[in-house]
């Protein structure tokens, strides 16, 4: 589908009404890292999406009102927040065409705790896409399960890019790439579940809460800088590349070489923070001790446990269940709760 298919029809019949929904976050595996205008991804990328860690979200539309926008966070309100929606609102009424027509009030909570590692961009956008899909259909017509995801898909990549991934379960890829038909750089797609191995169906991912703060740099910043960093077209390239074992990785079940992978991916998103104009670091101390101690308790048992990271300090712990789970769990709990601020963990599963 090109951008053009989803501009919005001029008929429709507004109303007041409310609608609400839920979406979970998601953890890249190959790392969306850099982008062009209008949320267009430097790179394809590849996800799951978590099964617990979700953004729920009432969406009220007044209809006929001046437009205006109000946002509550469990309970309070965020004006800052309020402006970025109205904003985003704005910048999709090509889209939406009844967008601007009334007042909303957004009432929002996360089943996660903030700043804790879990992209509730991803989620939060995640959900207000697809509440505004509920009010486009209420207006507009009734579309096909399909047509709606997608649309809601695109919609929330304007939002926030890896927004779009989070709309589907399972592995998702967003960004064109060869290696999966119909991927796009406009919306994501769901990874065929014919080409999953059985072994990847089924994973826990345990966020050890290193540091509960916010980052010293936003993701947004993140991503500009590589506007600037003299590797970034050859992390472009690469990023790129890794679709072709991934996708044997993915087939085959090959957990040894599906662990190298990700930890490379997660290593090389920081390796580009260090080496932007300004260089700036996100792991703590903490971090890096837990990184240590899972390489050698892998080297000592021969167990799955490894991790990725996302634009911050905290570490998604990731081991399958396969056997093997309980033994990696009472390792984390002994060896790396004491890493945490506050023997902070968010335990999360992808099971699809």
């Amino acid at each position: 589908m090109t951008t053009q298919e989803f501009l919005g029809k001029e008929n429709f019949n507004i109303q007041s009404t409310t609608v609400s929904e839920s979406c979970p976050s998601n953890i890249a595996l190959i790392k969306y890292w850099g982008k062009y205008k209008d949320q267009i991804p430097a790179n394809p990328s590849i996800s799951f999406t978590l099964n617990h860690c979700k953004t729920n979200t009432e969406m009220e539309f007044v209809a006929n009102e001046p437009f205006s926008v109000q946002t509550f966070l469990s309970g309070n309100e965020e004006v800052k927040f309020a402006e970025k929606i109205e904003k985003y609102f704005k910048n999709i009424e090509q889209y939406l065409p009844w967008i601007l027509q009334g007042k909303y009030i957004i009432k929002t909570e996360n089943t996660f705790p903030h700043s804790s590692g879990i992209a509730s961009s991803a989620s939060g956008f995640g959900a207000i896409a697809k509440c505004l899909m509920k009010l486009d259909e209420s207006f507009s017509g009734k579309k096909s399960d399909e047509e709606s995801l997608t649309k809601a898909s695109f919609l929330a990549r304007l939002g926030s890019g890896s927004a779009c991934r989070s709309l589907y379960n399972g592995l998702v890829v967003w960004g064109e790439i060869d290696e999966v038909e119909g991927s796009s750089d406009l919306f994501a797609v769901q990874y065929p579940d014919s080409e999953i191995h059985d072994i990847f169906k089924d994973f826990n991912d345990w966020v050890l809460l290193i540091h509960e703060g916010e980052k010293s740099v936003s993701s947004t910043v993140g991503h500009g800088l590589m506007n600037t960093n003299p590797y970034a077209e050859r992390r472009f390239q690469e990023a790129r590349e890794n679709f072709v074992p991934m996708k044997e990785i993915l087939k085959s079940g090959d957990m040894q070489r599906f662990i190298k992978l990700v930890e490379h991916e997660a290593l090389t998103l920081h390796a580009m923070m260090m080496m932007s104009d300004p260089a700036f670091i996100l792991m703590k101390t903490g971090t890096l001790e837990v990184i240590n101690k899972i390489w050698d308790f892998r080297r000592e048992t021969d167990l799955p446990l490894f991790f990725t990271l996302d634009a911050g300090a905290n570490v998604h712990l990731l081991f399958p269940n396969d056997g093997s789970e309980e033994k990696i769990k009472t390792f984390i709990e002994a060896e790396l709760l004491q890493h945490t601020q506050k023997n902070g963990v968010v335990k999360d599963v992808m099971k699809f």
